[in-house]
């Protein structure tokens, strides 16, 4: 099934060109952000990312710095020339974020919050579904429904890794679920490496084989320091690292017709 296009400023996932969607886990601080939006803009990247609402699984680990950061992270983009993504808890956060943000993301821990699905679908900007660690491919597809149903298709589903008895990875890579949401439905699919992984290490070899797969692109967190990170540093690659992937990207066959 040909995916559907969607198209987010100049990134257009389901296009003829995988998107590298990049950024830090957190936006920090002004100078960290910008620093981040200018060299991932000038090593390939379309999308910035960077989250200014965490969810955390530990209350006193670092949340985000909340609309401070969201103002950060859309003048970052404006001066990089790159649209920005980031995610939204509430319905109350949707509000105020939806004029800042050129894409919505619903991260896996919200997949199942209905309401806030319908909200997002009713918003009017493009929005990335992270799967669910513990969700099935069918619960991800129907969970992106709920935001279709209100008249918003512009979705992309993104797989993130679930949950399994592995202990060598923050969460197994689920490979399959890329061409088998791609056979299922007309939503472009991309993989986020890092947090599959959560070590830096694999997250070359787990892009390479998620474009193998068909994903239509990756998104991957990117930090000027990532050992000195406030969250999801082990996870993260420096400059020069997503330099090198990027270039990576660019030189591979793609798409590969026969997987699709």
């Amino acid at each position: 099934m040909a995916a559907r296009r969607v198209k987010v400023g100049g990134a257009e996932f389901g296009g003829d060109s995988p998107v590298l969607v990049a950024g830090p886990c957190s936006v920090e601080n002004w100078d960290m952000i910008l620093e981040v939006a200018l060299s991932v803009k000038a090593s390939g990247a379309s999308l910035l990312r960077g989250g200014t609402w965490k969810p955390r699984t530990s209350p006193y680990s670092f949340q985000g710095l909340g609309d401070e950061g969201l103002v950060m992270l859309r003048e970052a983009g404006r001066q990089a020339g790159l649209p920005v993504v980031s995610e939204v808890l509430s319905v109350q956060q949707l509000e105020r974020a939806a004029d800042r943000l050129d894409m919505i993301q619903v991260g896996a821990r919200n997949m199942h919050n209905f309401v806030l699905l319908t909200e997002v679908g009713r918003c009017g900007k493009p929005v990335m579904l992270k799967r669910g660690f513990m969700a099935t491919v069918e619960e991800w597809l129907l969970a992106a429904e709920y935001i279709m149903k209100e008249g918003n298709e512009a979705v992309v589903l993104c797989e993130r890794g679930i949950r399994t008895f592995e202990t060598w990875t923050r969460s197994t890579l689920d490979i399959s679920a890329v061409p088998l949401a791609r056979q299922s439905s007309a939503l472009p699919v991309i993989v986020d490496p890092c947090h599959a992984a959560g070590r830096r290490d694999i997250i070359m070899a787990l892009t390479m084989a998620s474009l193998g797969a068909g994903a239509d692109g990756v998104m991957i967190e990117v930090h000027p320091d990532p050992d000195r990170a406030l969250s999801d540093g082990g996870q993260s690659l420096n400059l020069d690292e997503f330099k090198a992937l990027s270039g990576a990207v660019r030189s591979y066959g793609w798409p590969p017709e026969r997987y699709r």
